[in-house]
């Protein structure tokens, strides 16, 4: 489309008005989300060589204590580079909206003919009419795609938050799970030791010290299987974090935080979902973008390529020509196949808002459930079974200091209540990455983590099952 009509020119201009670039990029968004659903988080795109020196500093002081977990979302946010690279998309969108509210470029087309002694020299200014006219669609448009954009990356924020609290909390009770391993490991050692004295002056049977030294090789078996899991655990944080180097080297708590006295209550959970979900809101703006692209699709079919624009031509043998010309193009042999995919995409939108919100339903639903249950079975290890265990054993002690059990039926119920403390720490793990995955159904689709498996059964001294 060509044209050069000041006073359509200067209504578009009026109309767009001075689009430009903000000054955070579209980050804003994301901050504040950030500061909403996870604790108060900052949220910085490093776009130059100062600011990333600042968020190695901050992440240098953020790792010279022992890591919690407040802070190793807040290193995740600051300085993992995938999340950085995710901003840049914001800065491809905004520059699509700037470039979409602005007017096009003008063209200018020149000519000089022969004919004889004839010369004839042709010039045109133009502007894409057609443009012009569906600015208003094309900028709404843009503005459509940024702000799903911005609650894409939004969302793409809290989901990283909440993957780096749940590597954190597995790191943490990965940890505890070595040291409780160990200390199995060496009530197993002392018992298999013991076992093989006793073999030797007569007073066991080879059978009996089998079964000791069994027992111990078992242990010996779980405290790698242990450390290995330390390891792998250690090393998903640090990815989550985006750490390397001397960075690696953080030291992590001692144990996991005890369970809130209360498990949350939330009756009216999937209502709170729906309202406040990223991903509903996304699939409802995808919706809303798809039925300003059908407007558009409808509206192009009869104003395609209109061309409006006047010509100046001049020849040193006739006096110089003025005018215009308008030029468009016939909707015959495609008339209406743009604005047909556009009724398709219409409905393909519609259809999918609607199934993101029937899974955001079964998603909140699954994951309180699985809070519930994760906070009562922790609970239940917490005051019961680990109590029990432990007063069986300080019983038997009283009774071993009675010479009324041996030493074996002692190291027995030693290892069970060293085992019930490390299945009580699993379930204390189970309860916070539900906690984790609760927090993210409220705000975005969750990637629930499965509870664990019950603790293998254990033997005692007389190979029976506990």
């Amino acid at each position: 489309m060509k044209l050069t009509s000041p006073t359509l020119v200067a209504s578009a201009a009026l109309v767009t008005g001075c689009a430009g670039f903000s000054a955070d990029g579209g980050l804003g968004p994301a901050q504040q989300a950030a500061q909403q659903h996870l604790g108060g988080k900052d949220v910085v795109w490093a776009r130059s060589d100062a600011e990333r020196d600042r968020v190695d500093a901050r992440v240098a002081e953020l790792l010279k204590a022992p890591l919690a977990a407040d802070a190793a979302v807040q290193i995740a946010l600051l300085n993992h580079r995938g999340l950085q690279a995710s901003f840049h998309e914001l800065g491809i969108g905004e520059a699509e909206l700037v470039q979409a509210s602005r007017l096009p470029n003008p063209g200018f087309s020149f000519g000089k003919f022969k004919a004889g002694e004839e010369r004839e020299i042709e010039r045109g200014f133009h502007f894409s009419l057609a443009r012009i006219i569906a600015m208003p669609w094309l900028r709404d448009a843009a503005r459509s795609r940024f702000e799903a954009t911005q609650g894409a990356v939004a969302l793409r924020v809290l989901e990283h938050g909440a993957a780096a609290r749940k590597a954190w909390v597995q790191a943490v009770a990965a940890q505890e799970g070595v040291r409780y391993a160990q200390q199995v490991m060496r009530a197993a050692e002392a018992s298999a030791e013991l076992a093989r004295r006793m073999q030797q002056v007569g007073n066991f049977s080879t059978l009996q010290r089998s079964r000791e030294q069994a027992f111990y090789a078992d242990a010996a078996l779980g405290v790698a299987r242990a450390e290995q899991a330390e390891r792998a655990a250690r090393e998903k944080l640090i990815r989550a974090l985006g750490l390397w180097g001397t960075q690696t080297g953080f030291l992590l708590p001692e144990r996991l935080p005890d369970l809130p006295a209360q498990a949350k209550d939330l009756p009216d959970v999937e209502r709170t979902a729906l309202a406040q979900r990223l991903d509903v809101q996304g699939a409802r703006l995808a919706a809303q973008q798809s039925a300003a692209q059908l407007g558009l699709a409808r509206t192009s079919r009869w104003t395609g390529d209109v061309e409006l624009g006047i010509e100046r031509n001049s020849s040193n043998e006739a006096p110089t020509q003025r005018g215009w010309e308008l030029g468009f193009t016939l909707p015959i042999f495609d008339g209406g196949a743009v604005a047909t995919q556009a009724e398709h995409v219409q409905r393909q939108a519609l259809l999918r808002a609607e199934q993101t919100a029937i899974d955001a339903r079964s998603e909140v639903r699954e994951a309180y459930g699985a809070y519930r249950t994760a906070f009562d079975i922790a609970r239940h290890h917490r005051d019961e079974i680990v109590p029990l265990r432990k007063r069986v054993l300080d019983e038997n002690v009283l009774r071993y200091n009675g010479m009324l059990i041996g030493v074996f039926e002692l190291l027995g119920d030693a290892r069970l209540q060293i085992a019930s403390v490390n299945a009580a720490i699993d379930a204390q793990r189970d309860f916070w990455l539900a906690d984790a995955d609760l927090d993210m159904a409220l705000i975005g689709k969750p990637q629930m983590a499965p509870m664990a498996a019950p603790a293998s059964s254990m033997s005692n001294d007389n190979g029976e099952a506990h």
